[in-house]
């Protein structure tokens, strides 16, 4: 009997791209589920997992894995799954950390485009026919060139961020704690070495660190309220790392000038989320001056098929006992 791949969620089309790298080997699976719960029954015999976003991985379900290779998370995040008892298991859990990087970069800097410049206020106010035919609407409006960009975790999508922002004339300062000394030099930027000491100088502030322990609420009405008055937050990055709930009176305030938010805590959102109905009212200022995406910024036809290209060979190296890439949990 081959051995069997399944692909948890998201992708149900006809697997033509992984069959072609793994056909040969395995029956690659497509189980399309939407929660953890309806694996039950359906994966225990898996060689490999490929799970994307709609999914959790906990214990209850890696432990019943009876001769899994490999666990591939298709992105970056590893938030959705149980590394560690995996690890316990002796599982290897792999993710795909190169496959967006253009994608999500390029979608953080549109959302601080479109409201640097105001032309996500202007376009939603005028559509429904509420003020003049007139810039004032978005009156005070800066330009990008010269304002100040902080950056929170400078990886492969931080400092693709960081490019895009140095080629429109921004100041890129950033905070990192996990990379060395050097490393704003060879980049031509400016290191902060503390949250407190970065969030003062970010008249936009854009979130690129992965969500753990020590990241979750990471930014929230404290550190909202140590950045300039004016000011922009974006965060393409993981939702929970943004407390969301404080983003609508910090825009009321005038705080905060506006939000672009790919990413947030639950997906989709219940009914009664607090960002999404102010964000929906059109009589609450964050109608105009927040932009939310439903998850949206990994997204791009090249960057799909690389990552289930790269996820596909992922398998086939565990398949055929070669050395494993991107091993989040060795």
């Amino acid at each position: 009997m081959k051995p069997i791949v399944y692909i948890t969620d998201f992708i149900n089309d006809d697997l033509a791209i992984e069959t072609s790298i793994l056909g040969d080997l395995a029956d690659v699976v497509a189980l399309d589920v939407e929660g953890e719960q309806n694996l039950l029954g359906r994966i225990e015999d898996a060689d490999c997992v490929m799970m994307y976003h709609f999914v959790t991985l906990r214990q209850a379900t890696i432990e019943r894995l009876h001769h899994c290779k490999l666990i591939v998370r298709c992105g970056v995040g590893i938030d959705n799954v149980d590394w560690a008892f995996a690890r316990a298991r002796g599982i290897p859990v792999c993710n795909v950390p190169d496959y967006g990087t253009e994608d999500v970069a390029d979608s953080a800097m549109a959302m601080l485009l479109s409201l640097s410049r105001g032309v996500n206020l202007l376009n939603s106010r005028l559509r429904r026919g509420q003020g003049g035919w007139s810039y004032t609407q978005a009156v005070p409006c800066h330009r990008v060139r010269g304002r100040t960009l902080g950056i929170v975790g400078l990886g492969r999508i931080g400092t693709a961020m960081c490019r895009r922002a140095q080629a429109m004339g921004m100041d890129v300062v950033f905070h990192d704690p996990y990379l060395p000394d050097g490393w704003e030099r060879a980049h031509g930027i400016r290191r902060a070495e503390t949250l407190d000491e970065l969030l003062p100088q970010a008249q936009a502030l854009s979130l690129h660190c992965p969500l753990t322990p020590e990241t979750t609420r990471l930014i929230g009405a404290g550190q909202i309220a140590r950045m300039p008055k004016g000011s922009l937050l974006i965060n393409t990055s993981r939702g929970a790392v943004l407390d969301t709930t404080v983003v609508p009176p910090a825009i009321r305030s005038g705080h905060l000038g506006g939000a672009g938010i790919d990413v947030l805590p639950l997906e989709p959102p219940p009914a009664d989320d607090t960002l999404v109905t102010a964000w929906r009212d059109v009589n609450d200022p964050c109608h105009d001056r927040v932009i939310l995406n439903p998850h949206a910024a990994f997204y791009s036809e090249e960057g799909l098929v690389d990552i289930r290209h790269k996820a596909s060979h992922a398998c086939r190296r565990a398949l055929l006992g070669q050395e494993l890439r991107n091993v989040v949990n060795a």
